[in-house]
């Protein structure tokens, strides 16, 4: 039968979409890029906060809409949010036929077929039993291509549905993360973005210590031209793996560290370690080893409690460290959650307003570090031509896929997606660059 997935939320999720794409082909199924296509629609949602929740259930109707007349006859529901609200999915949206929760991947096809049918199953299996391994139908650009290293998250951050989500932390084993990297390799994969929830604490469940610098030292000896990490928690980042990151051409240095507060009262209601004096010594320490190290960071403004005086001493840090690339969300009172139920929830209006502050505050740290680009010759990941600003358009080892910037760019000759140009910058177009492309 003919199949479209649309995947929702983050890079992790995508992965996950990845999987079950190639088991549904193994199985047989075509899949199609357009949903008017499809005679099974498949959603893989994220469930993490309220905004992403909302999106997930839109999307859901929108997908429904195709049973209207056209070639669709089932829709399963994957993903978190599936797993996180079952019974509410089978009750108020009675357009999807299956739900598949984040621990029964391997049941795709069968729920797949079931919905085709007209049933009615789900497959809710818990999510610290979810396959680690399997085979890949890759969503992203040829050049471009995710690892992911470990499975759920064992920190129980007093904000954070994911444990529950998502169960514990598993570590995927050396090998098959090597074997995967290698034929990745061999498929012309020239950036390899390393992703786990926290991938600082790879190793530890299954060998009884870190071993993340181990991993890249080998990741480093193929064929890759970049190698990104996303996420690095500030209290599991050692000498060693800092070594490491510095040592390695291939490694960019571009780290993604969520901090979420500078205030260790804040962080302590968050069930996170570290403050504003040591986040301070830690990226000072960063600068010193790593040259030309970009940052980025996640911050949560408005958790309960939280104060004006709190709120300033993040901003003071801000205006002090100078990040990067930093994401503002307002606190989401997530239901199940231990900082749903404290005291002290703050107004939306106050949320809202301290992340403008923040956000503010942040677009100047982004032009300060766009001006001390100019003129500077950059090497640029080219990802396709923007018909609209008529000009090439790539990124730099500063920006991750999807959340940071790109450079846009002019170039007398023909440009190949996933080839690494240089272009020498010459202005600044808010979040992004421009420039002219440099060398053949």
């Amino acid at each position: 039968m003919k199949i479209g997935l649309i995947s929702l939320g983050c890079a992790k999720n995508l992965v996950d979409s990845e999987h079950m794409l190639s088991r549904l082909r193994e199985a047989g199924h075509t899949i199609v890029d357009d949903m008017a296509e499809a005679e099974v629609a498949v959603v893989n949602t994220c469930g993490f906060i309220e905004s992403a929740k909302q999106e997930a259930i839109n999307t859901i109707l929108e997908t429904a809409q195709y049973k209207n007349g056209g070639a669709l006859r089932g829709l399963v529901v994957t993903g978190c949010l599936a797993q996180r609200y079952p019974d509410e999915i089978a009750e108020s949206l009675p357009e999807v036929d299956v739900i598949c929760g984040t621990g029964s991947y391997t049941n795709i096809v069968e729920a797949v077929e079931a919905a085709y049918k007209g049933e009615k199953p789900r497959y809710l299996a818990d999510p610290a039993s979810a396959a680690l391994e399997g085979g890949r139908a890759r969503l992203t650009p040829g050049y471009t291509a995710y690892l992911k290293i470990a499975e759920g998250c064992s920190n129980r951050c007093g904000y954070c549905i994911i444990p529950k989500l998502r169960g514990k932390y598993r570590s995927r084993t050396m090998e098959s993360l090597l074997d995967e990297a290698r034929a990745l390799a061999e498929a012309g994969v020239q950036e390899l973005i390393v992703i786990a929830q926290d991938i600082t604490k790879y190793g530890v469940d299954l060998y009884g210590e870190r071993r993340l610098a181990a991993l890249l030292r080998e990741l480093c000896k193929l064929d890759f031209h970049w190698i990104r990490l996303h996420y690095l928690y500030p209290d599991q980042i050692t000498e060693e793996l800092i070594d490491v990151i510095a040592a390695e051409d291939k490694i960019v240095k571009y780290l993604d560290i969520p901090l979420q507060h500078v205030s260790k009262r804040i962080l302590r209601a968050m069930h996170r370690p570290g403050g504003r004096e040591e986040f301070t010594a830690l990226i000072g320490r960063l600068r010193e080893r790593i040259p030309g190290l970009v940052l980025r960071t996640s911050l949560i403004v408005g958790l309960p409690g939280e104060t004006d005086e709190e709120f300033t001493e993040l901003c003071e840090f801000l205006q002090e460290v100078c990040i990067e690339r930093a994401g503002v969300f307002e606190f989401s009172p997530e239901e199940g959650t231990e900082a749903a139920e404290m005291s002290g929830q703050i107004e939306d209006a106050v949320k809202e307003n301290r992340r403008l502050i923040v956000e503010e505050l942040q677009s100047g740290v982004i032009d300060e570090y766009n001006l001390d680009r100019m003129h500077q010759t950059m090497e640029v990941l080219v990802e396709g031509w923007d018909e609209e600003a008529g000009r090439w358009f790539g990124r730099t080892y500063a920006d991750s896929v999807e959340v940071d910037g790109k450079v846009y760019f002019e170039s007398d000759e023909e440009c190949t997606p996933g080839a690494f140009v240089d272009v020498r910058i010459d202005d600044s177009l808010g979040v992004d660059l421009a420039g002219v492309r440099v060398g053949g």
